[in-house]
């Protein structure tokens, strides 16, 4: 029982970064239907930059992963337009084709990173990476605790953007109706290239996550694609909160089958958690009925 409360304690701050590496994927696959098979690899490549500023300039992470924030902002914009131009105004297939582009995006920044940093593990220097929390027999890693409390903070903050700005009200506007949108004067392309660029800019702090939480290599983007779509999947597409309850869900099962079972049958569980939930619930546990 010892075991099964320090999983789940240790599941419940797991899941809450898993929110935080697939918030933007709520943004881009679950509001926009982009097949944004790359965002993994976006994801990576936050975190390598975070890497270079901590190793060069001996900046915090956290930081580090703010100032790269507008870059990668930009980056989105640009991501978006390319894939628009090539396949999204070109017909109904673009999905299929659009699947095709992202994981060559995906490939490119992968051999693009093994040129410039190479094939090892890369990690970061902070206070608190290393130390820990002691409550009774309990030990909580402190990066564990920082990574609960920015995710969090995350969610609720792009919650709030969705929800209460014009422009992330426009942004689910064109989730809902992209025609209706047309039809009021506004231009949905501007408006789906801007959501793109935020889904994109989030991964700047949650790629400090990422590499605070354990060292990256370039192919790490690899081991999260089947993590973040299940939890965007299970959530309800376009939810964050859903995103938030999902991710939790997928890290206390996680800690418990691994303490429980073992390592190898981990990876398992988040498509067995994503076939259970669809079975009962196919649009997700926050989705709405079509």
């Amino acid at each position: 029982m010892d075991l099964l409360l320090d999983a789940v304690v240790i599941g419940v701050l797991l899941g809450c970064f898993y929110a935080a590496v697939s918030i933007g994927l709520s943004v881009s696959f679950g509001l926009l239907d982009v097949p944004h098979v790359a965002h993994p690899a976006f994801l990576v490549m936050a975190s390598y930059g975070v890497f270079f500023l901590n190793d060069r300039f001996d900046i915090d992470p956290l930081v580090a992963g703010l100032l790269i924030t507008p870059l990668l902002f930009l980056f989105g914009l640009a991501a978006y337009r390319l894939y628009y131009e090539t396949f999204e105004r070109r017909g109904t297939d673009a999905a299929v084709r659009g699947i095709a582009f992202f994981f060559g995006v995906a490939f490119i920044i992968e051999v693009l990173i093994i040129l410039q940093f190479g094939v090892d593990q890369r990690s970061v220097t902070a206070s608190y990476i290393g130390k820990a929390w002691r409550f009774g027999d309990m030990r909580i890693p402190l990066r564990l605790v920082v990574a609960f409390a920015v995710a969090s903070a995350l969610t609720i903050l792009l919650a709030l953007y969705l929800s209460k700005t014009f422009m992330g009200r426009a942004i689910r506007a064109v989730a809902q109706d992209e025609e209706a949108v047309r039809l009021m004067g506004a231009n949905p392309v501007r408006i789906k290239q801007w959501a793109f660029g935020v889904a994109t800019a989030v991964l700047g702090v949650a790629g400090a996550l990422l590499i605070i939480v354990a060292p990256v290599d370039p192919t790490l983007d690899r081991a999260y694609i089947g993590r973040t779509f299940c939890v965007v999947v299970m959530a309800g597409l376009g939810s964050m909160s859903g995103t938030l309850i999902a991710a939790i869900i997928l890290g206390v099962a996680e800690t418990i089958v691994l303490t429980l079972f073992g390592a190898s049958w981990a990876p398992a569980i988040s498509f067995a958690l994503l076939l259970g939930v669809l079975a009962v619930r196919p649009q997700g546990l926050l989705g709405r009925r079509s």
